[in-house]
């Protein structure tokens, strides 16, 4: 059976060198949706990995809450279960910072919200040392983290608590930590220390032959 010839004429549109509708690109030049959130060079890395699964709670604080799938199972003449996806609560919310003295305005979860209410406030939701605390945080938490302890009422509030367990002011850094502990055995008097600074001293000198050996050897 032979097709019409507007028939055949819609089939190799496509084909034709002088179709007027433009072909179809394989691929898409539009930015992709959900981008994963990048930390600046100032801020320490993040300790856990980012959300792969659901990267929109890299966004705000959802307290460790991501999307769900499942079936939804009908009851009715027609049994079957058809696939969905439960979201979490995410709204919205103005939230008070104490350290930074502002209000934020973030995404959080409900999970998370009635989590910092328990805590009585932003800054000691954000500021705990549990890790599932941290883990739950996420990226946008971790960069919050990081702002609130760069604040002088926080820095002040870390100061009290170092003069209460006796330990310095600031920490002190590697390289003066070994400069202090190389000082204090140099005053002592440490032995040991000044022979492992001489590296000839550590080589062990030859044994002595034992006198069987050198009968044997005049015997020769």
């Amino acid at each position: 059976m032979l097709l019409p010839s507007s028939s055949l004429r819609a089939a190799f549109r496509g084909l034709s060198l002088h179709s007027t509708t433009p072909a179809k690109r394989s691929f898409s030049t539009s930015l992709c949706l959900q981008s994963r959130k990048k930390l600046s060079e100032a801020i320490p890395p993040y300790p856990y990995k980012p959300n792969y699964v659901y990267k929109q709670a890299d966004t705000g604080l959802y307290g460790g809450a991501a999307i769900q799938f499942g079936n939804k199972i009908s009851k009715g003449r027609n049994k079957g279960k058809t696939r969905r996806a439960w979201k979490p609560n995410v709204r919205w919310k103005k939230i008070h910072s104490e350290a930074l003295e502002k209000d934020l305005f973030l995404k959080v979860t409900r999970r998370a919200l009635r989590t910092i209410e328990k805590s009585e406030g932003l800054d000691n939701y954000l500021l705990s040392d549990k890790p599932a605390r941290l883990k739950e945080l996420g990226l946008t938490g971790w960069e919050l983290r990081w702002k609130v302890m760069q604040t002088p009422k926080i820095q002040e509030k870390f100061r009290q608590e170092r003069k209460a367990l006796g330990l310095p002011e600031a920490p002190p850094t590697f390289e003066e930590w070994v400069k202090e502990k190389t000082k204090n055995k140099r005053s002592k008097g440490d032995t040991a220390f000044t022979s492992s600074l001489n590296i000839k001293s550590r080589v062990s000198p030859k044994r002595p032959a034992s006198p069987k050996v050198k009968s044997t050897e005049k015997s020769k």
